[in-house]
């Protein structure tokens, strides 16, 4: 079968459309067509230079405004080697500093979500204040050298958008929006400060970080490892569409692959999709071809009616997967109902291993009660079920980082399905060697 041939896809015109998030195609850059060397998802020195030139420069996502409404609220989040306290400050203010008692190095909060009227280290009862500021040392007087010449745990540059709050460990950052252009332009219509929590998961899987941002920013691995996907997505007649730093592709779901023949009744999957937006499959007489049209229709007319204002997205987005890249390690499946959010992050040590964190949100409907925060949860891989595709994706990582250690193995051979995966290596090499540096062949 011929896997280009096209089908009744119907995009938005960027000339009709007016609204927030561009539709239009980006300029595909000229990466070349050089192997991505595989030592950069198994070397401990590559691994290294990422710290170095990215994980120490960036802007990272730290958590969720929501999370810390109250002062004294705070976000305790790891990255690499550092753990950082993300904290709201008694005049609104978020301010975040190292998670390290200055005295003997211990940590002062673990990981997680609290509240503190101040940072006491459990230790020796060294106290900080909201923003790292030391406000006590027992028996000072015993120090002949007094206390630290700082006067305060050193501090690290935050910054809140999207509902959400970032933090990075460069002393001199860009703005986060500069940083994050264009992303807040595409993703602002979403509203995700009206989505709430409704799962919050971290699994350790044994893979390296690019591993993970690799299975989810293509859609080539569908036809292979989510067979069942061809009845629920087009995972041919994808937009790919590269910025500076970021990604994205745009994939029309409640549809069917052109790998398979076309249905004459609804994949359950599909009916799914009709029955979330609040349609009866069984009363529905169209063509399966016609669903997603019909969905979007009934999403655009009834939407107001069911509490959820849609005015800000393009009738593309009522159904499809608006799939974003933040550089270096958030991916984000868009939707108009609700967001599926991944955070990857490097262990701090192993480049055979990772952390994955499935943070998902729900639309609130207007004047609907929202739903509890859920507890967050932390497993190794296989030792519980995340979900189908997810379970799928976390089985076949682990044999793909043991397959980068071969010595059969010299490099990633890419298709032109697989550009985001190229930009990703392009804008890692132009952050550890610069614009004029090696190529992605090279480590």
């Amino acid at each position: 079968m011929d896997v280009k041939r096209k089908v009744d896809i119907i995009r938005v015109n960027p000339d009709e459309w007016t609204g927030g998030t561009p539709a239009e195609k980006a300029p595909d850059p000229d990466l070349g067509h050089d192997l991505i060397a595989a030592a950069r998802y198994t070397s401990a020195d590559f691994m290294q230079k990422e710290w170095d030139h990215i994980w120490s420069k960036v802007w990272l996502l730290g958590g969720r405004s929501d999370d810390i409404k109250e002062p004294g609220d705070y976000i305790c989040t790891e990255i690499g080697k550092e753990s950082i306290l993300i904290v709201r400050q008694h005049d609104g203010s978020v301010k975040g500093f190292y998670n390290v008692c200055l005295h003997r190095g211990n940590k002062l909060r673990p990981e997680g979500l609290g509240n503190a009227e101040e940072f006491r280290c459990m230790y020796h009862h060294w106290a900080y204040d909201l923003d790292g500021q030391i406000t006590k040392i027992p028996d000072l007087d015993t120090f002949p050298q007094g206390g630290p010449t700082c006067g305060r745990i050193p501090e690290v540059k935050v910054a809140e958008w999207g509902s959400f709050v970032w933090f990075t460990l460069n002393p001199d950052p860009e703005p986060l929006e500069d940083y994050l252009d264009p992303i807040p332009q595409h993703l602002a219509p979403y509203h995700f400060e009206r989505m709430a929590w409704t799962r919050d998961i971290t699994v350790e899987w044994d893979c390296n970080w690019k591993a993970s941002i690799d299975a989810f920013n293509e859609s080539y691995h569908v036809q292979g490892i989510h067979p069942q996907l061809k009845w629920y997505l087009d995972d041919i007649n994808i937009q790919i569409d590269c910025y500076e730093r970021h990604s994205r592709y745009l994939i029309p779901f409640a549809t069917v692959s052109p790998r398979v023949v076309l249905p004459s009744a609804i994949p359950p999957a599909i009916a799914e999709i009709m029955i979330k937006a609040g349609m009866d499959p069984a009363d529905y007489d169209g063509r399966v071809s016609d669903i997603r049209r019909d969905v979007q229709k009934f999403m655009r007319a009834n939407g107001k009616a069911r509490g959820k204002d849609y005015s800000e997205l393009n009738d593309d987005q009522l159904t499809d997967d608006y799939h974003y890249l933040i550089f270096p390690n958030v991916t984000l499946n868009t939707h108009a109902d609700d967001l599926m959010l991944f955070r990857q992050r490097p262990h701090p040590t192993d480049p055979d291993k990772m952390f994955y964190d499935i943070w998902m949100f729900e639309l609130v409907p207007e004047g609907e009660e929202w739903p509890e925060r859920p507890p967050h949860r932390l497993f190794k891989h296989g030792d519980k079920s995340i979900g189908q595709v997810l379970d799928q994706d976390a089985f076949n990582l682990p044999t793909v980082q043991k397959g980068m250690h071969s010595s059969a193995f010299q490099g990633l051979w890419l298709s032109d399905q697989e550009l985001r995966i190229r930009h990703f290596h392009r804008v890692i090499s132009d952050y550890i060697y610069g614009h004029n540096g090696p190529g992605e062949g090279d480590i």
